[in-house]
């Protein structure tokens, strides 16, 4: 198909600029965070011990002593930096590429520079932004199946164009094919389980770093996909319509990496407006005690009315909960990664205060999506009084994008949880330096325990 033509002959050649490759550069090192706090938990130190006896290799399993073939890395690194809810995404792509394509990248990286080659942190910034902006299209294409969560879908695309980017591959055939295999290498993913806290959904994007890696092998030895296998899969399979003049509308004028949001409310992304609202009542009345909290009632956009559970059965289904998210951060003061953990969803003053909070759909804020992600939280208190606020957007959103020290703070707190403090100071300030690294395997190097 022409689309998927042009879209590999701009994947193979195309040259970001310093400007976008500075802002890949702030999104690798926040993904790199999201990794690192989710390898300190423990189902993913489980899952580790249980599947790397029988994978050796020389990829880093991020944020560890342990090292793995590439194929188990990148699922183990990506399965990590889904689990705390704190990886970055896109709005217009309704899901989350950089944590889809930026660990079999990785990956590839240590395993060509093992094999002799060298890799500039050039190399590898443009290799992430172009997978970035291969998934985050796809999915800016693609209307997914209301029942399919967009975890492990397109992301597997992103993967594979990024590390055939990386490996140098020349336009046409190789990225084509890989495109159209990965995309039926996806997984049938079931939206139910963010909202029933079914964890397989955590391992979603590892399978997708995985299947891009095997796309890029294949079309390496010369197997092929169907003649449009992106637009039928996500147009007729996964999908229920697909636009493929968005693949290449305004190709390498637009770019997707600098449209990202970033998280700091360690939960879903469609949580976050009523937080930002809760956040600016907080500031308005800091003396605000959760005891005197009659009743919580949130207006938003359909797909945050959604997550209406009041009593989460587990963390995962707590961080796709607007009564649980606003709850625990009443009672404890924020929606950091410490305000979703086992102990904070079976404590019952939380659970109480949960019962106490509704959400319900405002057509007029649906109606703002994609651009303008709406929230109002009103709060009514035992005294009679009510407080309130509403936000039109999510902050971190591009349009009302975090400092990068807020990011920075953000990446120190969960990296802390496995490395010191001066480990992870050395891995940002590389990271961000790695447009004018001649070689990235330092910084590689430093990405383990």
């Amino acid at each position: 198909m022409t689309y998927l033509a042009d879209f590999a002959d701009f994947a193979a050649k195309a040259d970001p600029g310093p400007e976008v490759r500075a802002k890949t550069a702030l999104i690798l090192a926040d993904t790199i965070g999201a990794i690192v706090g989710g390898a300190a938990e423990p189902e993913v130190e489980r899952l580790r011990s249980r599947l790397i006896a029988d994978a050796a290799g020389q990829c880093t399993v991020i944020g560890t002593a342990l090292t793995a073939n590439a194929a188990t890395a990148a699922l183990l690194n990506g399965t990590a930096g889904t689990t705390l809810e704190m990886d970055e995404g896109n709005q217009f792509a309704k899901g989350h590429p950089a944590i889809h394509a930026i660990p079999a990248i990785l990956a590839e990286a240590t395993r060509l520079i093992a094999s002799g080659r060298e890799i500039s942190g050039r190399d590898l910034l443009n290799a992430c932004c172009i997978g970035y902006e291969a998934a985050a299209r796809v999915g800016i294409a693609s209307q997914l199946r209301g029942s399919m969560h967009p975890h492990g879908t397109w992301g597997a695309i992103g993967a594979a164009v990024g590390v055939l980017r990386l490996r140098g591959a020349a336009p046409g055939g190789d990225i084509v094919e890989a495109m159209n295999m990965a995309a039926s290498l996806g997984s049938t993913t079931s939206r139910r389980t963010m909202l029933e806290g079914g964890t397989v959904r955590n391992v979603f994007a590892g399978v997708s770093n995985q299947m891009g890696l095997l796309a890029a092998d294949l079309s390496a030895v010369g197997y092929n996909g169907d003649a449009d296998g992106v637009g039928h899969v996500f147009g007729k399979v996964a999908g229920e319509g697909f636009n493929p003049d968005a693949m290449t509308d305004q190709l390498g004028e637009r770019w997707e990496v600098m449209r990202n949001y970033f998280k700091m409310h360690s939960c879903c992304r469609f949580n976050h407006a009523a937080l930002d609202a809760l956040d600016l009542i907080r500031a308005d009345t800091p003396e605000l005690d959760p005891a005197q909290v009659e009743a919580v009632a949130v207006d938003s956009y359909m797909l945050a009315a959604e997550l209406d559970d009041p009593a989460p059965a587990n963390v995962l289904a707590a961080k796709f909960s607007v009564p649980f998210a606003i709850a625990t951060s009443l009672v404890n003061g924020g929606s950091d990664v410490q305000s979703f953990t086992n102990d904070k969803v079976a404590d019952p003053v939380i659970r109480a205060l949960a019962a106490k909070v509704s959400i319900r759909e405002d057509a007029s804020m649906s109606a703002k999506l994609p651009d303008l992600r709406p929230a109002k939280v009103v709060i009514r208190l035992t005294d009679g009084r009510e407080l309130q606020a509403s936000v039109e957007t999510n902050q971190g959103d591009w349009s009302a994008p975090y400092p990068p020290e807020q990011i920075e703070a953000k990446y120190m707190s969960l990296t802390t949880r496995l490395w010191s403090a001066d480990a992870a100071k050395d891995v940002w300030s590389d990271i961000l330096s790695l447009d004018a690294a001649p070689s990235v395997a330092p910084v590689l190097g430093k990405l383990g325990a």
